[in-house]
């Protein structure tokens, strides 16, 4: 059974850093894609970053040269570093893993998900 365990949420002030983390348990495929949603309310979830297998990365527009996505494969843990917050960055944040992905952001592509972790920025 897959599970991805979200941890790392919390309040800060922009301008701040956080790290979240979602550690991975049951997930053996060889081959994967492994992304970071997040979610604000009223909204649609959108895609944030995600990595591959090959630990090739992409990011979305809004948060480019502010996060980083990674992995440690010995932890079976992923990251997001997020720098530089912004109030829009305020969201709960999903990680989520499928062997099979043909667009790396896009929910739909993703079959196992976190429960969540919840950002919050002020201004």
């Amino acid at each position: 059974q897959n599970q991805l365990a979200e941890s790392g949420g919390d309040s800060v002030q922009a301008g701040g850093s956080l790290r979240l983390s979602c550690k991975v348990s049951g997930y053996t495929y060889s081959t994967y894609y492994m992304g970071w949603f997040r979610q604000a309310p009223g909204k649609e979830r959108e895609g944030v970053a995600a990595i591959d297998s090959d630990g090739n990365t992409k990011y979305a527009d809004s948060v480019k040269g502010r996060f980083t996505i990674s992995q440690d494969n010995a932890k079976n843990t992923l990251y997001l570093q997020m720098n530089t917050l912004k109030p829009e960055d305020t969201a709960m944040y999903y990680c989520a893993a499928d062997p099979d992905v043909y667009r790396p952001l896009t929910t739909s592509d993703y079959n196992y998900w976190g429960q969540g972790t919840q950002v919050t920025v002020s201004s």
